[in-house]
C-alpha cells in the first residue's frame, strides 16, 4: 500500500511521519485488498481572529473509487488519531455497500422536476476568490447515477462532479438542504439538455433508504 504524505505550513519532522504510518496503515490494515493508493494532506490554517486550526485529510484511492476523510482541531497527533477513525468507518461502509451489491441490486427512481431554473445566481455578479488556495485532479470515468451517489456520499462533500455513463456529460450530483439529492445538468442552447429526452436540467433523486443514508 502507497502512503504519500502532504503540507501546507507545517513541517513533516520524522515523529508526525512515523505517526501519520502507524494510525493510517493500522486503520486500512483490514482493507489492504481493495487499497491501491492512501494520500495524506496535514495543514495548518493560521487566522489571527480565531484558534489555529490543524487539518488531517485522507483520501483512498480503491479500485476505482475515493474514499475521503477530513478532521481538525487545535492539535495535529489529536487530528490524525480522529480522521484515522473516521476513514476506517467509511472502509467499513465502502466494502459493506460492495457486498450488498453483490448480492441484491438497489433500484434508483429519478423525478424529473417540471420547471428549469433560468439563471442561477439572478442579478448577482459572480466572484471568484483572489487566489487559487488549491488545486486538485482526478480522473473521472464514466458510472451510473447510483455509482456516482456512492461516490458522493464516500468523499464527504456535499456535491460530487462525474461523467454521466449514459449520456457522456459532465454531471453533477449533490445534498439539497430540505432532504435528498439533485442533479444538474449541462444545458445547450434551447434550454434542453443533450440527453435522450431532452428533459429539464435539473433533477431531483428519491434513493432507497438504504442509499440515502450516511
Amino acid at each position: 500500500m502507497k502512503l504519500v504524505i502532504h503540507s501546507k505550513n507545517i513541517e513533516i519532522t520524522d515523529a508526525i511521519r512515523e505517526y501519520v504510518h502507524q494510525k493510517i496503515e493500522k486503520a486500512a490494515s483490514h482493507f489492504q485488498s481493495i487499497t491501491n493508493e492512501v494520500d495524506v494532506h496535514l495543514s495548518v490554517a493560521r487566522n489571527p481572529r480565531i484558534n489555529t486550526r490543524q487539518a488531517a485529510e485522507v483520501t483512498i484511492y480503491a479500485n476505482g473509487s475515493v474514499i475521503r476523510a477530513e478532521e481538525s482541531s487545535e492539535n495535529l497527533y489529536a487530528s490524525i488519531d480522529l480522521v484515522a477513525d473516521k476513514i476506517a468507518r467509511q472502509l467499513r461502509k465502502y466494502k459493506e455497500r460492495r457486498q450488498d451489491q453483490k448480492t441484491q441490486s438497489q433500484p434508483v427512481e429519478v423525478v424529473v422536476a417540471e420547471s428549469v431554473v433560468p439563471d442561477l445566481i439572478g442579478d448577482r455578479t459572480p466572484e471568484l476568490p483572489n487566489e487559487v488556495v488549491r488545486t486538485k485532479y482526478f480522473s473521472m470515468p464514466p458510472m451510473t447515477l447510483a455509482e456516482a451517489l456512492e461516490q458522493l456520499q464516500l468523499v464527504g462533500h456535499d456535491f460530487y462532479m462525474f461523467r454521466n455513463s449514459e449520456t457522456g456529460e459532465i454531471n453533477v450530483i449533490y445534498e439539497r438542504n430540505h432532504g435528498g439529492y439533485g442533479v444538474i445538468h449541462p444545458r445547450n442552447g434551447n434550454g434542453h439538455t443533450n440527453g435522450k429526452n431532452g428533459k429539464s436540467s435539473h433533477n431531483n433523486i428519491v434513493m432507497p433508504e438504504k442509499l440515502h443514508s450516511k
